[in-house]
């Protein structure tokens, strides 16, 4: 029997559209492109980083709130953008639905 060397854990994992997101929002900055899916309610700054974050299911609310706070705020710093301007769209997995190496999580 094979002994498997990667670490499992339960921790988030972006989505490489992310760095693509970066991309863009670097090239908005320089074009002036204002973005034409406004937020309904809050005016937003033509720099609009979203970011597509799959996690396995089982966090808390609390847990996720904590979570996209601190994305924000880095996000605010680093890119220098406001707040409102920042997406984040977690989506939680199940362990049956994701596999690595061939294995499903639900069996490891």
């Amino acid at each position: 029997m094979a002994v498997r060397s990667k670490v499992r854990s339960n921790g988030p994992r972006c989505c490489a559209s992310s760095i693509g997101s970066i991309a863009l929002i670097a090239r908005e900055r320089a074009s002036g492109f204002a973005s034409p899916y406004p937020h309904p309610s809050t005016p937003r700054s033509n720099l609009m980083p979203t970011f597509h974050i799959e996690l396995f299911e089982g966090r808390t609310l609390e847990q996720k709130r904590q979570f996209v706070e601190a994305i924000t705020k880095a996000t605010c710093e680093s890119l220098g953008v406001e707040p409102n301007s920042v997406d984040i769209i977690l989506t939680d997995v199940k362990r049956e639905n994701w596999a690595t190496g061939g294995r499903l999580w639900s069996e490891a």
